[in-house]
Parts: C-alpha cells; structure tokens; sequence
C-alpha cells in the first residue's frame, strides 16, 4: 500500500519519523507492506525547517491508500490549488491524517467538518477559534475519527503511524517497531499531551531519584518515609523539599504516576480492573476509580471503551 507525507517549505523535520514506522515494519515481513514517498505541490526539493531539502514527488492523481500531512513550527498555510487538491482527493484515501499542525491544513481543506480531532497543545486554542466546526479534543495523543487521524506535537506522529501498523499487522509487528525505535512504550490516543513526570520536573538529583524509585515501584506502599528513606533525608525534610521542587505533595505525585501506569495497562491490556489496581498500586479498583476522577476527570473504564471504539488489537469485545 502507498504510504505518502505531504511536506512544504518549512515543514518540520521531526514528521519524517512517522515515515521510519512504516520502513521499519516493511523489515517485519517476509514482503514490504509500505511503498513510501514524499510529496509536495510542485515536486522536487523541498526545504525544511532546519535548512537542508527533502526530495518530494509532485502531487498527481495517484491513489494512495495513506497521506499524511507533516506538520511546521508555525500554523502552515498552504496554497489554495493544494488546499483543493486535498479536499477532493482526500475522501479517496482509506487514511488521511494531520501531524502537529498539519491538522491545520485537514481543516483549511475542509475535511475535520463535524469530526474529532486533536492538534499540538500551543494552537489548540487557535484551532478551536478558527475552525469551531471540529470536535477538537485537546488533550489527546492522537484522535481516530473514520478515515481521519490527527496527532498532537511531533513526536506524537511517531504513535500514529505505530498506530496504523498495528490496525494494519497487528500489535506484534507494531511492538517490534517500537523496540527498534527504542520507545518506552507505545503511547495510545487517549493518552494525555501532559506527562506526570514532565509535569514534576524536579530540579535537584535527589528529588529526581525519589521520583524514579516511586515510579519503579509503584506496585507496593510509597509512604513518604520511604520514599525519603530511598534519598536518605528526613520525611519532614523531604516533604518540603519535594513540594518546593515540584509544587505538589509526594502523595499526589505519587497518585499521578500511579494513574499513568494503570493508564498504559488498561490501553495495551485486557486485564480486569482489580488486576490493574493492584499491579500500579491501589488499594483497590475503587480507590482507582476516584483517582481517575481526580487527574484525569473521567473513570477508567471509559479509556477502554475509546480504545475499543478505535479498534485496537485484542481489545474488541
């Protein structure tokens, strides 16, 4: 099947990973699954952000089965004849999708009317104002409406297309990319674009250390005398200095973490709820429930039911 990534001057050079995916699952079979390309309005080089050029085909009536439009460091805007093109092909893909601000372009042609989408948290806002047709869900990875993926910043490209290799070979395949890619784990579309650890940023060695020994075990009690215990303070001294470090209590960061784990288990697993409460550490599915609610405002169980509705392997019901 043709895969293809739309690009135009300026484009952003980090939506040329979503193409390594797709290489990278051809090596997965005894056949290559993705004839793979690069295309632009006029074809030949193209200049990216970073200043060097990309080779590209010029557009034609070509049937490809996927397009991507690579997203920039600034809102593209493209020109209209493109922004036409893309409106009446696009129907013709069985996939169309936006990386990063290539959202942007989807919507300038018209074709995120009615649906949901996502886009890179700094221009959600913009997004939302300039095209209030589109169901946009800011705080997602990345969004499957029909034929139409969207994704969050750059790297967030990255699991879209892991995503498609899964919904075309299966999560097999889609876990070996992932390995050779040497990702910690294949984020799902309902993950958040904030992560519990990016959110900590502590600054000192020893908050940091404190963090990563709660996040390695998660699955049994992180009272504060033995987190502080692990970094060889005092709690009270502990306490203080992880709260000044990171604005919040270890108790919550530790909840935080522990939803973020139990996040991932639900998404890549069909383990019952009790099972996954007590492997991230909560007492109970119960006590999970309201945590979810918490952090994230919604229960577990509806991350479930999203990935179902997106179709992932081994989680129809």
């Amino acid at each position: 099947m043709k895969i293809a990534l739309l690009i135009y001057p300026d484009f952003q050079t980090m939506s040329l990973e979503a193409l390594s995916v797709f290489e990278l699952a051809n090596q997965a079979g005894a056949e290559p699954a993705y004839e793979i390309e690069t295309l632009s309005w006029s074809g030949g080089p193209v200049r990216s952000s970073a200043g060097f050029t990309i080779g590209s085909q010029r557009i034609s009536e070509c049937a490809f089965d996927t397009v991507l439009v690579a997203g920039g460091m600034e809102v593209p805007t493209l020109p209209a004849p493109l922004l036409e093109w893309l409106a009446r092909s696009g129907e013709r893909f069985r996939r169309i999708g936006g990386i990063c601000t290539g959202t942007f372009v989807l919507a300038q042609a018209g074709l995120l009317r009615g649906r949901r989408c996502t886009t890179h948290w700094m221009v959600s806002g913009e997004l939302g104002e300039r095209f209030p047709d589109v169901a946009l869900e800011p705080d997602r990875i990345f969004v499957v409406d029909g034929p139409v993926w969207t994704s969050a910043g750059m790297s967030a490209g990255t699991d879209l297309a892991l995503a498609m290799v899964e919904s075309d070979h299966g999560r097999e395949v889609a876990g070996s990319v992932a390995s050779k890619l040497v990702l910690y784990h294949r984020r799902s579309g309902s993950d958040s674009q904030h992560s519990a650890l990016l959110a900590l940023a502590p600054r000192s060695d020893r908050i940091r250390r404190a963090v990563s020994f709660a996040r390695e075990n998660l699955s049994g009690p992180l009272p504060v005398e033995r987190l502080a215990e692990a970094v060889s303070l005092s709690p009270r001294q502990f306490s203080r200095t992880f709260r000044a470090e990171t604005g919040q209590t270890p108790a919550r960061a530790v909840e935080r973490l522990r939803v973020e784990a139990a996040r991932v288990m639900i998404e890549m697993s069909r383990h019952p709820m009790a099972v996954v409460a007590t492997e991230t550490g909560f007492a109970d599915a119960e006590r999970m429930r309201r945590a979810f609610l918490r952090t994230l405002g919604h229960p577990p169980q509806s991350l479930r039911r999203i990935a179902r509705t997106a179709g992932r392997p081994g989680q129809q019901s």
